[in-house]
């Protein structure tokens, strides 16, 4: 069942979009060649006691860290270690969400790491250009599959894959409500889209093919091709004005 969100309700979900921009923007400052993903983690656990707020994917279906972080060929849902450091030419993505007074949010990004190729670069512009025509879809009247269309069909022009086996979602009270958001899909189809609805749109585009594989850890999810990825994400609800970009900084 989707839950419509307040005025009320959806200014309570900005506070925690906030906290959740705001730690993630922490972070990609700190991305540079020599660091650990497992520092990145530790940073953003002491960050959400600072600011007085849980995060929400530790221990969440069993996951051991308080971000999600993938490098490379990894797609979602890397597990950082201090063991994992980055160098020049790497892609990070950080996928990071809060609870604060009982409201989740929850946003990504992938960025640089020292000097990247025109490829990796451009991989990057294209997937947060695709965020962002996703966004502009996500307005009362029109489909749950217009986002994914947008997205798709912008970023397929360059020859990327979008990935199917993992899609956006709702959320609110929960991590992950309904309804799913596919970053794919005929316009015009699906749920219709209504005042209230609140949806974490994620974009996961692929250098290559669309196909993944999840590692041997039972979360890691990899390009089954090993060509890079990229993921940026927000939360967005769906006011009378339009949409409302919640973990904006």
């Amino acid at each position: 069942m989707i839950q419509l969100k307040s005025t009320r309700e959806i200014d309570l979900m900005r506070k925690a979009g906030h906290v959740v921009a705001t730690i993630l923007w922490e972070m990609c400052e700190m991305v540079e060649p020599g660091i650990s993903t497992g520092e990145l983690d530790r940073f953003a656990e002491s960050r959400c006691k600072d600011l007085g707020v849980i995060p929400a994917f530790k221990g969440y279906h069993g996951f051991p860290a308080c971000v999600c972080i993938s490098v490379n060929d990894e797609v979602v849902h890397g597990i950082p270690s201090k063991k994992r450091i980055l160098k020049s030419g790497d892609i990070v993505g950080m996928d990071f969400g809060v609870i604060r007074e009982g409201w989740f949010g929850d946003s990504a990004r992938t960025v640089p790491v020292g000097d990247v190729s025109v490829e990796a670069r451009k991989l990057l512009e294209v997937t947060e250009e695709s965020l962002r025509r996703g966004i502009e879809q996500t307005r009362a009247g029109n489909r749950i599959f217009d986002i994914g269309n947008a997205i798709q069909n912008y970023v397929e022009g360059f020859g990327y894959g979008v990935v199917r086996e993992f899609v956006g979602h709702g959320i609110g009270r929960a991590l992950h409500e309904e309804p799913q958001v596919p970053n794919f899909g005929p316009r015009g189809k699906g749920l219709a889209l209504k005042e209230g609805m609140v949806l974490a749109i994620e974009p996961m585009i692929n250098a290559g093919s669309h196909e993944v594989r999840v590692l041997s850890d039972g979360w890691t999810a990899v390009t089954a091709d090993r060509s890079l990825s990229a993921h940026f994400e927000h939360t967005v609800a769906i006011t009378p004005e339009g949409p409302r970009i919640l973990t904006e900084r």
